[in-house]
Order: structure tokens, then C-alpha cells, then sequence
């Protein structure tokens, strides 16, 4: 007799998972100099604005007019174009993750996203996620008001979907969102080192 599988969804974090991610070509992008890009890139990209704008609690415009008091003037106008091209420059898809994503999707396993994201990305994350036809679900914390490791997200999460956590296994590069989800009974796998082979052998552990 065939036993149940226990674990029946997969979970993704976006960022360093599924999506390379580095917002410091987005600087290079529009600033020649070296301590220049570094600046900007810590005043927009490393910044308390950066978390609300995850949280959909800010708007870009306030955003950068907060940033703009932390920077020379001279230095404005690339902090503008890297706020609003930086999903042109700052992530590009994993595409060894492809065949991973595929793999679980033709072993019956159901697919989710769950990302601190902006709004923006709302708009263009099917562009640079591998597999996207295989996803039956996607939440970005900016719709929601929350983010990850708030134990809302991950609540958030199992109702939009009708998800049961003990039933969920969620994959992120952060350990501290592993930790939230196991709070809320998702177990997960902290892929920080982004060894791919090592995930595979986790996942395929999976029953």
C-alpha cells in the first residue's frame, strides 16, 4: 500500500533562490565612482525605507525623498534612476533552478511563491522567475502588509491558498525566515550557500 505523502507543497523564497540579486549593478549602472556607487547603494538599497517599501507601506517618491536628505545633490539623479530601474538591473533568473522547480512540479508537489518584495515586482516577476508555469501560487509581502519573519506573512500565505503548514516545506536564503515559518509550523531548508546539489538532495528526501 502506497503511503500519503506528508509534505505536499513547496514553498520559494524569490531573492537568492530562485533570482539572482545584487543591487549594486544597478548603481554601476548610472555612477562611474566607486565610492559613489557604494553610497547610493547603502542609502536606497541598504536603507529602513527599503524594508517599507517591501511592507507596501510607502510609496517610491516618499522613499526617495527620504533618501535624498542622506545624500549629496550631486548624487540625486542616480539615486532616482537606480529607484526606478533597479528591477532592470538587480535581478536576473537562476536558471539552474529550472529543472529543480520542474523536477518537484512532475513529482505532484504544489508550488508557491512567498517573497519580501515590493509592489513593482508584482508587475514583472514573471519575467525572471524560472518555471513560473509551474507556480499555483504567489505572495509578495507588499500586498500584504507584512514581511517575512512576521508570522503574518506566513498565516497570510496558508489562508490565500487553503495551504495546511505542517503540509508545506519552504526554501529561503535567510535562517531567521526558516525560523518564522517553523513558528507557524512550515518546516524549511536555509540555502544560504546556495549549493544547488545539496538542495536537491534535501528535496528529494521530501515524502
Amino acid at each position: 500500500m502506497r503511503r500519503e505523502k506528508r509534505i505536499k507543497n513547496i514553498v520559494f523564497d524569490m531573492g537568492k533562490v530562485l533570482v539572482g540579486y545584487d543591487a549594486m549593478r544597478a548603481c554601476r549602472a548610472y555612477l562611474d565612482d566607486e565610492a559613489d556607487q557604494e553610497l547610493v547603494c547603502s542609502v536606497v538599497f541598504v536603507s529602513p525605507e527599503w524594508v517599507f517599501l517591501d511592507m507596501g507601506i510607502i510609496s517610491d517618491e516618499e522613499a526617495l525623498g527620504r533618501m535624498y536628505a542622506r545624500l549629496p545633490e550631486r548624487l540625486h539623479e542616480a539615486a532616482r534612476l537606480c529607484m526606478e530601474n533597479w528591477h532592470r538591473h538587480c535581478m536576473w533568473t537562476m536558471t539552474e533552478m529550472e529543472p529543480v522547480v520542474r523536477r518537484l512540479k512532475a513529482r505532484g508537489f504544489g508550488i508557491y511563491l512567498c517573497s519580501n518584495a515590493a509592489i513593482r515586482l508584482t508587475e514583472c516577476y514573471p519575467d525572471v522567475i524560472p518555471a513560473i508555469d509551474c507556480f499555483d501560487g504567489v505572495l509578495f509581502s507588499a500586498e500584504e502588509k507584512c514581511i517575512k519573519p512576521q508570522e503574518m506573512i506566513y498565516e497570510r500565505l496558508f489562508d490565500r491558498f487553503d495551504l495546511i503548514p505542517g503540509e508545506c516545506f519552504f526554501i529561503d536564503d535567510v535562517q531567521m525566515n526558516i525560523d518564522g515559518a517553523r513558528k507557524c509550523g512550515m518546516d524549511g531548508y536555509c540555502f544560504a550557500d546556495g549549493d544547488i546539489e545539496k538542495l536537491k538532495q534535501v528535496l528529494e528526501a521530501l515524502e
